[in-house]
């Protein structure tokens, strides 16, 4: 499920980490199958909060009746968001229920948060327009589902329970969340029940994501091992500027795209030079963007002419997914 650009960010992450602390490449790509693999963790702790929510609106429900007074409303409340088709399909989810007893524990230490921040959504109009219509199908409870999911992504207060697991989560969660919105929207009621396969952002079941993955792999590797030859190689193309005052992130792109051109022969060169120039404007400023472009138009005619660029396959006619 992650896609070849936010693998390449990592892989960058991976890099820039090492030049901070001089790891042996070993212990590099330990690390980035560490991260990668913690990715998990986060996508299901972000989506162990739905059935969580459900399991606040049972507890808030029981203490409304047992009240010393309780309201009308409390003694007869609206059970509509417990019947939620879509979140009980969540919550019976074989797959989904051993994930989170692996990496959501977090909920049940921060359960007063959760309950507050149903308590708030009550309030709120997605949870209001959902009570008010009478009539309910999986339709409308897939819809009113994830908006709550956008709900929850945006609640700071359960954005930094969250990141607190790991530095690099603060960076990652977006994307990560985005992921999750656009898998939930892809369940239906025919494919979604408790015995559904549930995707997690690297299964290393599917073809797809191992073969993105050692995409990964080999870009990191690669990396590591042309590091000095790429920085020569710029430093040799240097005009009027010193290669000590080039930025350590510009180096580091123009490293990754310099492997990616000799090791991947099925990328074309387009994509390749496009996808760093796209991850300089993420990570650099405007200025870097010119740099790396011009610097690259140099090296992939070098780089041929030296007959280290040998691009094959269909992925010549293709643009990457």
């Amino acid at each position: 499920m992650l896609s070849r650009h936010f693998l390449r960010c990592k892989v960058l992450q991976a890099l820039y980490s090492n030049q901070l602390e001089e790891k042996n490449s070993d212990a590099v790509m330990a690390d980035f199958e560490y991260h990668i693999g913690r990715l998990n963790e986060l996508g299901v702790i972000q989506l162990a909060l739905m059935p969580q929510m459900l399991e606040a609106a049972e507890r808030v429900i029981e203490e409304g009746k047992k009240k010393f007074r309780p309201t009308a409303a409390e003694k007869q409340p609206n059970l509509k968001f417990l019947g939620n088709s879509f979140l009980r399909r969540m919550a019976d989810n074989y797959d989904l229920k051993k994930y989170t007893e692996q990496w959501a524990g977090v909920w049940q230490t921060n359960e007063d948060l959760v309950r507050e921040t149903f308590l708030d959504f009550r309030q709120n109009k997605i949870y209001s327009d959902y009570l008010s219509t009478p009539e309910s199908d999986f339709k409308a409870d897939k819809e009113m589902a994830i908006n709550m999911f956008r709900y929850l992504m945006n609640r700071e207060a359960l954005v930094a329970v969250i990141s607190e697991r790991s530095l690099l989560w603060e960076d990652d969660f977006e994307q990560i969340a985005q992921y999750n919105f656009m898998m939930l929207k892809t369940l239906d009621e025919q494919n979604f029940d408790e015995s559904m396969q549930w995707p997690i952002m690297y299964d290393r079941r599917q073809e797809k994501d191992e073969e993105d993955m050692q995409f990964a792999r080999q870009l990191l590797r690669e990396s590591l091992a042309l590091r000095d030859e790429s920085n020569e190689m710029v430093r040799q193309r240097l005009q009027g500027w010193e290669f000590e005052r080039v930025a350590l992130m510009d180096i580091l792109l123009v490293n990754m795209a310099v492997a990616e051109l000799v090791s991947c022969p099925t990328i074309p060169e387009k994509v390749t030079i496009d996808e760093y120039i796209e991850l300089s404007k993420e990570f650099s400023s405007e200025r870097s963007r010119l740099f790396i472009n011009g610097i690259l138009d140099r090296l992939v005619l070098e780089l041929r002419s030296q007959g280290r660029i040998n691009k094959t396959g269909r992925g010549l006619l293709e643009i990457e997914n």
